[in-house]
């Protein structure tokens, strides 16, 4: 027979200091903010389907049926509905994970020094980061249905009348009406499209984009910028601009520089979160002890898609 197998404890003061320490170090992992993460501020999230849930189940709605005038006694009354597209989607685990050797929490403790911070917001980190893009162009490998990715947001074509004859709002720079036209394109899309029902309070664009026209003046004889002009005047009373990474070519998750409008509205659409960030007890593996992390994810289920509008023109 083989040699028994011995595991590595801590003793009663080391242990008591790690419990202590590692207390310590979740709770400062789940304070830490990524600002530059922006799909939960972006994305109204939803917790709605409970950590123990597999798949969530959807229905997109469309109204159909119209009015007439109808004559007395009349029996052949129009029938108007709800028609609906029921959709399910896929729940999946992220998993990362942090951990410290005997000898690290032994020096720390020999040294009257915290354990390190950095591991475990590495973790936290990593769940973050991956939870962001699968929000915002998903996963097709787990057909985690992303935002940006959504086949069914209704595509703006902006014309290419700028003074070099391309569609870029840096082609269009010398003539800024053309770009709060085309700001406005967006806006009236989504109005058009739904017949008045949806109405879009939000503006996404690339900090290139949105940087040009918040700092470029609608005219020569005007201190507005074009930015403030188009808030301050568009149909919609659409109030907020933001910019985004992910909208950006560069960046790998859109083909061309893109902008989208959108009603910021958790009936809309929503970032399913069935279960936030969590961590376990730690698990001694040899001579370290590994601290596994994880969360829920379902992807963003958009409800109604004629809400937003995406032009990849700018």
């Amino acid at each position: 027979m083989g040699n028994p197998v011995e595991y590595t404890h801590l003793d009663a003061g080391e242990s008591i200091f790690f419990t202590r320490q590692l207390e310590h170090v979740k709770a400062r992992t789940y304070d830490k903010k990524f600002a530059q993460l922006k799909a939960r501020m972006l994305i109204p999230v939803s917790f709605e389907a409970g950590p123990g849930a597999e798949s969530i189940r959807y229905e997109q709605f469309d109204q159909v049926g119209i009015a007439k005038v109808v004559a007395d006694y009349a029996k052949d009354f129009p029938r108007a509905d709800v028609a609906a597209e029921e959709f399910i989607s896929p729940i999946k685990s992220l998993g990362a994970s942090y951990g410290y050797s005997v000898q690290e929490i032994r020096a720390a403790q020999h040294a009257g020094k915290p354990l390190q911070q950095r591991r475990a917001n590495a973790a936290r980190r990593a769940i973050a980061q991956q939870e962001n893009t699968i929000a915002f162009i998903g996963d097709a490998d787990h057909n985690l249905p992303g935002w940006f990715t959504n086949a069914n947001i209704p595509d703006v074509a902006l014309p290419n009348d700028g003074g070099t004859g391309g569609t870029d709002f840096a082609d269009k720079i010398g003539t800024p009406d053309l770009i709060v036209r085309d700001l406005n394109s967006l806006v009236n899309a989504v109005i058009t499209q739904s017949n008045g029902v949806e109405v879009p309070n939000t503006l996404l664009l690339p900090i290139a984009q949105k940087t040009l026209i918040a700092s470029t003046p609608r005219s020569t004889t005007s201190d507005t910028t074009i930015l403030n002009y188009f808030l301050q005047n568009n149909s919609a009373d659409l109030r907020d601009c933001e910019w985004v990474n992910e909208l950006a070519a560069a960046n790998g998750f859109v083909s061309n520089d893109s902008a989208i409008v959108y009603d910021r509205n958790p009936d809309a659409f929503t970032l399913e979160i069935p279960q936030d960030f969590e961590q376990f007890r730690p698990q001694e593996k040899g001579l370290e002890f590994e601290v596994p992390v994880h969360a829920r994810i379902g992807g963003v289920l958009l409800y109604y898609p004629l809400s937003q509008a995406m032009s990849d023109d700018v």
